[in-house]
């Protein structure tokens, strides 16, 4: 597209990246593209998409934007799609009992650019077009994004939800006076990959421990663990100190091991 000499420099924002996991439809991926380049986002990440990737009705929606689809990340894991992640954000329409802090799109969009301007790396994950994201991946995320829609008919489009955060995102940019950030840290935030460390360590060791009794709710106690963990917003020193007391505690009073890495 030419541009007019006069015309403002393009927005192209690579946090907060969009993450669709077990996107099912081309045509979806491509309009959500569309969106978030409508409004100046341009890191698009995709989980398990159902159908071929690269995706030609993807394309064909996208309309041009190839920014957005063409290095757009697919990865089969959310784990690994969330990895360099440093707050995460589930857009769903319920919070799943979990004890989580709910924003609107509007406020997610302005705790968004004041964490961005922090340091923090956030991601903006939304679910599958027939169910939503699972309990256990919104247990993943430091927050949840809820839209104000219909009760009686309450599905919305994925595309469409895209659109609208993304929209509530431009219209954050325009704001001067942004939320306080609640982290001002000295070391860096850590990321998700080392937060699931962290969790697959001491999840580990309970296990050895026989800590989830009666073993049917394990998965909720380790949902429960997870969250109240979550919500303390660690540095990455401040995990590698908290594996280092797992450690002792598991090891006992001689300490780590000469040559046992954790």
């Amino acid at each position: 597209m030419t541009r007019a000499p006069n015309m403002p420099p393009p927005i192209e924002e690579a946090w907060p990246a969009i993450c669709l996991v077990r996107p099912q439809m081309g045509e979806n991926i491509g309009a959500a593209a569309r969106a978030m380049l409508n409004f100046g986002l341009v890191s698009m990440r995709l989980v398990a998409p159902r159908d071929r990737w690269p995706n030609p009705k993807a394309e064909i929606v996208a309309v041009g934007a190839d920014k957005v689809l063409g290095p757009a990340r697919v990865e089969w894991r959310i784990e690994d799609a969330l990895s360099d992640a440093t707050l995460v954000v589930a857009a769903t329409a319920r919070p799943r009992g979990l004890e989580k802090p709910v924003w609107g799109a509007r406020e997610t969009a302005l705790k968004l650019r004041s964490a961005i301007a922090a340091g923090e790396k956030p991601v903006v994950m939304f679910g599958p077009e027939a169910a939503g994201l699972e309990t256990d991946e919104v247990a993943r995320a430091d927050a949840i994004m809820t839209l104000p829609v219909n009760p009686g008919f309450a599905s919305l489009n994925l595309a469409n939800a895209v659109s609208i955060f993304a929209y509530a995102y431009a219209e954050a940019r325009q704001e001067k006076d942004l939320p306080p950030w609640f982290l001002d840290l000295q070391d860096p935030p850590a990321t998700q990959a080392e937060f699931e460390a962290l969790m697959a360590h001491l999840e580990g060791e309970l296990e050895r421990g026989r800590f989830y009794h009666p073993p049917d709710k394990a998965p909720v106690m380790k949902r429960n663990i997870r969250t109240a963990l979550l919500r303390a917003r660690f540095t990455d020193q401040e995990v590698k100190t908290l594996r280092g007391v797992i450690k002792a505690l598991t090891i006992g009073r001689g300490g780590r091991k000469l040559g046992d890495p954790y």
